[in-house]
């Protein structure tokens, strides 16, 4: 598999199923060398398919490179090891995908602090961790981007509109969506971009359990969908400290 971005290196976290594998695919399918990163090395408890290995063995097997890595995004020290696996190896990270995240859903007053705790840890947490251990590296090789995934939840006037027991998600994309726009100014004289990417309603094995199967799926879009503005962000760094939103993507941004 040859593409147009050969020799990138790049890490996508949750990449076992739903928007990140069709990221790693589909960044794969452009050339670049995936490491897939999540806490998934076997089938999830809850039923939910996939595994990183999966992902990593359908790209090698379109003819792609790929690395899986297991990792708990909340864990300082796997995600150290899993940059040192990186730079061992190909001695180059260019780009990292923040797209894996713990969907906590409960409704306030049923809540505990344990699940706010989790929340925080995997979904805000890790943004500093994996941030702080990529950025030296890409400097060092000359620049890089970084693409956190987030969500219309995010937004002030799109969250009292969102079912009841979104509240930790919700908080978490805006902590995610304000820590890129917050670390930008100090990234960009290293040569490293960092924006925010709103992928809209993308049906995934997740969204289908959890919305049932008589669910109205029109207007949902597929994991592929966010390949492009994805790999724009990654292989164009032109834009950073940025909020967009793929519905833009070929409009307002490109």
């Amino acid at each position: 598999m040859s593409g147009t971005h050969d020799g990138k290196v790049v890490v996508v976290t949750g990449a076992s199923r739903g928007i990140g594998k069709g990221l790693a695919l589909g960044l794969a399918g452009l050339g670049a060398t995936i490491v897939c990163a999540a806490r998934s090395e076997v089938e999830s408890p809850g039923g939910l398919p996939g595994t990183i290995h999966e992902t990593a063995a359908e790209i090698e097997a379109a003819g792609g490179r790929a690395l899986a890595v297991r990792c708990d995004i909340g864990v300082a020290g796997d995600i150290e090891h899993l940059v040192g696996e990186v730079m061992s190896r190909w001695g180059r990270l260019d780009a990292l995908v923040n797209n894996a995240m713990a969907p906590t859903r409960a409704l306030f007053a049923a809540s505990s602090l344990e699940q706010w705790d989790e929340s925080m840890r995997v979904n805000v947490r890790s943004l500093y961790l994996f941030t702080r251990a990529v950025t030296p590296h890409m400097a060092a090789g000359g620049g890089g981007s970084i693409v956190n995934i987030s969500s219309a939840g995010a937004a002030h006037e799109t969250t009292p509109f969102m079912p009841p027991g979104y509240l930790f998600y919700s908080v978490a994309k805006a902590a995610l969506e304000r820590f890129t726009s917050a670390v930008a100014p100090e990234l960009e004289p290293l040569g490293i971009t960092i924006n925010a990417l709103r992928p809209g309603a993308v049906r995934t094995e997740m969204t289908a359990i959890e919305f049932g199967p008589d669910a109205d799926w029109s207007g949902w879009a597929t994991p592929d969908a966010v390949v492009a503005p994805v790999a724009a962000l990654a292989f164009r760094p032109e834009l950073t400290g940025r909020v967009l939103d793929v519905s833009g993507f070929g409009r307002s941004w490109s």
